[in-house]
């Protein structure tokens, strides 16, 4: 983390979106002219605690995987943190489902991808702990890329940990929540508080992909969705799983890009 002024380096160009971390601006590099995306955090405002944060960019600097967005560097300036990522214009699978649902070779390729990102943390001992639409970014020409570390965590050694919404068990019931939710345009259970659902979960029966889908895709949401976490697949056992291995390439996706476009003209 540098004290040189991010502003001598970075000129912001539009606001992409605010959450409850902060805020991100679209933006470029003055020397080199590349575009980034900088997240900036009020850290005088911040829910999250600084440690929290700095966990995050020590977690997203360790990171070199093409599944995974890009860290360039942070900067304070002031009260406020800037995280200077890689900038994805293709914009976040949320954003990109408003048109309407994905068809299910879109959603095996965004699968694929999110299981070859996942499948490089768990190996290096981390977990997402966050993996839903709207953290999933896609590049102009359709590459997909996991974001937003917010929650994301370090795993021990200490492998007994691996109980319900703990360990690598965790990202693969997510992923299966997420394709649900990229092929019925929102997640299972959307209509309880997030907080309510996590006390459903563990009462009722893993939620089901119904409707008509192919029996690979739903066999394939049935297993990310298995209820006891030590039966669950993992990411590079779901890699080989037939509905993964028909998927097509990533530049298929860019036509979800462009009915966004359309959708928003």
């Amino acid at each position: 983390m540098t004290r040189n002024d991010p502003e001598d380096t970075y000129t912001l160009l539009e606001k992409l979106g605010t959450g409850s971390f902060g805020t991100v601006y679209k933006a470029i590099n003055n020397e080199t002219k590349r575009i980034v995306a900088v997240k900036q955090i009020d850290l005088e405002d911040s829910d999250d605690d600084i440690s929290e944060i700095q966990q995050e960019i020590a977690l997203l600097s360790q990171c070199d995987s093409p599944y995974i967005t890009r860290y360039y560097g942070s900067f304070v300036k002031g009260f406020k943190l800037w995280i200077v990522m890689e900038y994805l214009a293709g914009g976040s699978c949320l954003d990109l489902l408003k048109p309407g649902a994905f068809d299910e070779q879109q959603i095996a390729i965004v699968c694929r991808e999110l299981l070859l990102g996942l499948d490089y943390l768990h190996r290096g001992g981390k977990i997402h702990r966050d993996i839903k639409a709207a953290n999933i970014l896609l590049s102009a020409e359709g590459k997909v890329k996991l974001a937003d570390f917010g929650v994301a965590a370090q795993l021990s050694n200490n492998k007994s940990k691996r109980n319900t919404f703990v360990g690598t068990p965790a990202d693969i019931w997510s992923l299966g929540i997420t394709a649900i939710e990229l092929a019925k345009g929102e997640p299972p259970l959307a209509e309880y508080h997030p907080m309510r659902v996590l006390f459903l979960i563990p009462k009722a029966k893993p939620p089901v992909l119904d409707g008509p889908f192919s029996a690979a895709f739903k066999d394939f949401v049935s297993l990310c969705l298995t209820k006891k976490p030590e039966n669950r697949p993992t990411a590079e056992e779901l890699l080989r799983h037939r509905f993964i291995k028909s998927a097509r390439q990533t530049t298929y996706l860019q036509d979800l890009i462009d009915r966004l476009a359309e959708w928003r003209a």
